[in-house]
């Protein structure tokens, strides 16, 4: 994994209903543009919503042939401990078809998030973002991409388009 062709993703667990559509299309806009500027390599880290819709756009990226990695960078072996069963099935279903996983802790611990997001906003230098609230893990995961100085891209923004 190449630091300067891998993008990492940061979002929300949960986000509004009514933005779902657009982030998904502005997501699809900005992997596609980092894709033809080289980056080869995305990481995920496989929690419910942003991460997992991201995961699910490589993975229908990958099967139209394009040459590109995903990663997960997991928190814990048993991050979906909690989760429903229709959950887990589909988290399960996603990291099959992943490139590789790494696991940054065995076992759920408190800081075990925390040090999945550094691994990897330390490996990227790219990070797509679905960033609406302050003072939350996304913000703080952010905020520290930007200390590194990752180049973040919000699909969760408005943004004007001039046609």
């Amino acid at each position: 994994m190449d630091k300067a062709s891998t993008c990492c993703f940061i979002g929300h667990r949960k986000l509004p209903k009514e933005k779902i559509e657009q982030i998904i299309i502005r997501l699809d806009q900005e992997v596609e543009n980092l894709i033809n500027m080289g980056v080869t390599d995305f990481i995920s880290g496989g929690a419910l919503g942003f991460d997992q819709i991201a995961a699910s756009l490589i993975i229908a990226k990958k099967e139209m042939g394009r040459k590109i990695r995903l990663i997960f960078a997991l928190p814990c072996k048993n991050q979906d401990e909690f989760w429903s069963d229709e959950q887990k099935r589909l988290y399960h279903n996603i990291i099959a078809e992943a490139d590789e996983v790494i696991y940054v802790s065995e076992e759920y611990s408190n800081g075990c998030m925390k040090k999945r997001n550094r691994y990897m906003v330390e490996r990227s230098a790219y990070c797509i973002c679905a960033h609406l609230h302050p003072f939350s893990g996304t913000d703080q995961t952010v905020k520290y991409a930007r200390k590194k100085g990752l180049k973040i891209l919000n699909v969760a923004e408005q943004r004007m388009h001039f046609l």
